[in-house]
């Protein structure tokens, strides 16, 4: 049984957005990555546990260190997921765009 977490549940949450954000273009030590919040270490903690069990972010040892770093095979599956949604908005806002470039105000 795979009791991974929700991962539309763990990047709901806005620190753990900014995580992503943090790692997404160098892995980082949990030290490293705390030093970027005003909450304590264990919050943090709590945070890049849901977002490795979610399989976001993926821990690598490195010397004594462990470094966390975004897996993008999740984040792209993400990205599928959304792109219907976000074609659907663009056709909609652009049906509102030509609609509103006729639209003529009463004098």
């Amino acid at each position: 049984m795979d009791l991974r977490r929700d991962v539309f549940q763990a990047i709901a949450d806005p620190t753990r957005r900014a995580i992503l954000l943090l790692v997404a273009t160098q892995s980082m030590t949990a030290g490293a990555i705390a030093s970027q919040f005003d909450s304590k270490r264990p919050t943090i903690s709590k945070h890049l546990l849901i977002l490795t069990e979610c399989d976001l972010l993926q821990r690598e040892p490195i010397g004594r260190e462990m470094y966390y770093h975004l897996n993008p095979h999740k984040m792209k599956e993400i990205a599928h997921f959304i792109e219907p949604f976000r074609k659907l908005w663009d056709d909609r806002f652009n049906k509102l765009e030509s609609v509103m470039k006729g639209y003529q105000p009463k004098a």
